[in-house]
């Protein structure tokens, strides 16, 4: 069991950079780990960390050991997940990291149901703009769309969705319908306020790709702040159908440049651990979602 702390306290350090980080985020004290962690040391009989003044750098044998003790730790979650494979005993915390606009708008509608289906589960569902991998800190399930960076990961295709120029009825009526994307440099436009492929507005002009270079009236972290400021008749936004597919029907949006649109949609994945045996858990939820998602939910 020793054996087992000195390698969980290894990872918790390596994860926060430091003892006392380590220490914090896992109700323990700094010296505590650091014991841990030289014990383990000396157990191998090598230095794991540079110690810095604030910071602690791997070594080249820290390196290779990582590697090891995150694919024990995947074993260990990957035994412990054997025990839900019974009938009737789906248990346990789904971990879930997607899109803040993907899971207000096509998870949490049906996540009563899902859990209603599957008592003993439990899910906490954790929201970003852009992908993290966080599996070595707990997490199951990734969902997120674009380009993803390489990685042992699995990454399984589930849907694609394109991204709309839209605006509200208000604002077109209030300043004019553009008719070429050019236009749009005499609109109010919004845009994220991070580095993304989305904040490309792309269109097709004269068979040639063209890079509308919108100057934003405001940039926002997260897409349902420019869905607000759209629906409010503040000015032209570009977001995924998926976030905005029920705006459309229903005419609270429109969308806009549609001769101009390059006929694309970007991919959305189901990221999670390549292991061997795949946990209940994660199983059900994944076929829980393609079935959802074969209702074409923004089409």
């Amino acid at each position: 069991m020793d054996n087992f702390s000195q390698m969980q306290a290894f990872l918790w350090a390596n994860e926060h950079g430091n003892f006392s980080a380590a220490a914090r985020a896992n109700g323990l004290t700094p010296s505590t780990i650091s014991k841990l962690i030289t014990r383990l040391e000396n157990r191998l009989q090598v230095r794991l960390f540079q110690r810095g003044a604030r910071n602690l750098t791997l070594t080249e044998e820290g390196s290779a050991y990582l590697v090891s003790a995150r694919e024990v730790m995947n074993a260990m979650a990957e035994a412990d997940s054997l025990a839900e494979a019974f009938p009737n005993r789906v248990s346990g915390a789904l971990r879930i990291h997607t899109m803040t606009t993907f899971a207000k708008h096509q998870i949490v509608p049906w996540l009563p149901e899902f859990l209603s289906a599957y008592p003993g589960l439990t899910v906490d569902l954790q929201v970003g703009a852009q992908y993290v991998d966080h599996f070595d800190q707990g997490l199951d399930i990734a969902i997120h769309s674009g380009v993803l960076p390489d990685s042992s990961r699995v990454a399984k295709k589930i849907g694609e969705s394109a991204w709309i120029t839209c605006a509200s009825p208000e604002y077109l009526a209030r300043r004019g319908t553009p008719s070429h994307p050019e236009e749009l440099l005499a609109h109010d436009c919004y845009n994220f306020g991070f580095n993304s492929a989305w904040n490309n507005w792309q269109f097709r002009v004269n068979g040639e790709k063209v890079t509308v270079a919108i100057k934003p009236k405001a940039v926002f972290a997260q897409g349902d702040l420019q869905r607000d400021i759209a629906l409010g008749g503040g000015g032209i936004v570009k977001l995924a159908q998926f976030h905005i597919g029920a705006d459309l029907k229903e005419g609270r949006l429109v969308p806009l440049l549609q001769s101009f649109d390059i006929p694309s949609k970007e991919p959305i994945y189901l990221i999670y651990t390549n292991r061997k045996h795949l946990s209940p858990r994660i199983r059900v939820f994944r076929d829980f979602l393609e079935k959802k998602l074969q209702e074409k939910p923004w089409d």
